[in-house]
């Protein structure tokens, strides 16, 4: 049941979205390279760096990926072997902004200091290609999907044209799935045809199938606004950098038969025009999960409701967040979301005895790699666990991603230059009866923080209604 405030939208991360295919030879093969290599044998691209390579690097730098060059071959690899032991010893590449956390990850991309001793050693040596029988395949991704061929291919009904200029847009577009019988998601996965413009697209379903019979506004197909409209229910979303992911095992989301796919875009213009027509591939569950999943979002609606007021100049600014959890629940994983002058995003769980755990901590966040952090488990958090966020805004001249120079002061909003912020635990109550109670006790928490500042705040309140009025 909907709440008082629930016109705002869900989190881009709310519930998480697919993982990455790593072919299982590559798995074994790299510990079994480092070892040999740590024992004097020459480094060599079929025997060491191929399988680095190809684990972390080739899922997006391949053709009609994000990437602007393929690593699929000694020649690619080699051409940019400088570079790549350049970005690799910074941690800047492979993208992943986490840091070790007190819980480990599943399908960490990070590289270990022995792959990227590895790298180092190749590259000094003249980077030589290796004996022939040691060259692995690449690996072979189906249709060019990173999850394999989909259930079900979705595209848009027609394309969108995206301005060369002016201000950013929220765009919905329905498209009639045709399902005869429920569903459930375990992944969803797009294939944007204009990813410079695209700042991050939400999903929703429309289970009463009428989505796609509003009347189209304008010349462009769909309709405007942030929500998606109707008793809609939100299946996740993509965001720049964002990698596909399974959910973990046992866990889908609800897609009613009848329903339809309301696909919502956060466009950003280039400065160029573009053209956006989406591929969607979503994969479903063989049979209803068992337990639900829900996100708690710290602060709430991205801090729209906690004083993001940021100063020019102000280098250090900071919004905390305390929530003491109502039932015990058990993590899957950690999603953040800011703009571009974030620095750091924390999370941490102070269990009932007093033990601290951190569940994420990004030191240098980074707009371009929005990424989901799932635990390689799923880790129990008692009732009474108190979770504790953290997050950091630098709004000076020495913040090389600081859109605006000189700086400008920077308030919550929704273009690209504005800014918010949250954390999100995406989690499922230890007992599935206690779900209405962990939702409830949320949306409480929510309601409170919402209504007490705008009645402190007439200007947010303002504020509010125009988002309510789109």
């Amino acid at each position: 049941m909907g709440t008082k405030y629930d016109f705002l939208r869900p989190s881009i991360f709310a519930i998480g979205a697919p993982m990455r295919i790593i072919p299982t030879i590559l798995i074994a093969v790299a510990p079994f390279a480092v070892q040999n290599s740590l024992a004097g044998d020459q480094v060599t691209f079929n025997r060491q760096i191929a399988p680095i390579i190809y684990r972390n690097c080739s899922a997006c730098h391949r053709p009609g990926e994000a990437a602007p060059f393929p690593f699929l071959s000694y020649a690619d690899v080699a051409k940019k072997g400088t570079t790549i032991a350049k970005v690799t010893t910074s941690h800047f590449m492979p993208p992943w902004k986490a840091e070790p956390a007190s819980f480990p990850y599943r399908d960490e991309r990070r590289l270990t200091e022995a792959e990227i001793g590895l790298i180092q050693a190749w590259v000094k040596a003249g980077m030589p290609e290796g004996n022939a029988a040691d060259k692995p395949e690449p690996p072979k991704f189906a249709s060019g999907w990173r999850l394999g061929e989909p259930d079900l291919v979705v595209e848009l009904p027609a394309a969108y044209h995206v301005p060369a200029d002016g201000p950013d847009i929220y765009r919905n577009i329905a498209v009639q799935l045709g399902l005869t019988e429920d569903k459930w998601i375990t992944a969803i996965d797009m294939r944007p045809t204009a990813r410079a413009v695209v700042h991050h697209v939400l999903y929703f379903a429309d289970p009463k199938g009428k989505a796609h019979l509003r009347p189209q506004q304008g010349a462009e197909p769909g309709f405007s606004g942030m929500r998606a409209g109707g008793a809609s229910l939100p299946l996740g979303g993509w965001a720049v950098g964002g990698q596909p992911h399974f959910y973990p095992e046992g866990l889908a989301l609800a897609l009613p038969h009848g329903s339809d796919l309301v696909i919502q875009y956060h466009f950003h213009p280039s400065g160029k025009p573009e053209t956006e027509k989406t591929l969607v591939g979503l994969y479903f569950a063989k049979k209803a999960p068992e337990r639900s999943m829900t996100r708690i979002q710290m602060p709430p609606d991205y801090s729209l409701f906690s004083g993001l007021d940021i100063p020019a100049g102000e280098k250090d600014f900071v919004i905390r967040d305390s929530y003491t959890l109502p039932t015990a629940v058990d993590a899957v994983g950690m999603s953040a979301h800011a703009h571009y002058i974030a620095k750091q995003m924390k999370m941490t769980a102070t269990l009932p005895g007093g033990d601290v755990k951190t569940l994420l901590l990004i030191k240098d966040w980074d707009f371009a790699w929005q990424d989901r952090y799932y635990f390689r488990e799923l880790q129990p958090l008692p009732r009474g666990t108190r979770l504790d966020v953290e997050i950091h805004w630098d709004n000076s001249t020495g913040n090389p991603r600081n859109p605006s120079n000189p700086p400008i002061p920077v308030t919550w909003g929704e273009q690209t230059k504005d800014e918010m912020g949250s954390v999100s635990l995406m989690a499922v109550p230890h007992e599935e009866a206690e779900l209405a109670v962990l939702r409830r006790d949320v949306d409480r928490r929510r309601n409170e923080l919402a209504g007490s500042r705008m009645r402190a705040d007439p200007a947010l309140a303002q504020k509010v209604m125009r988002l309510l009025a789109e």
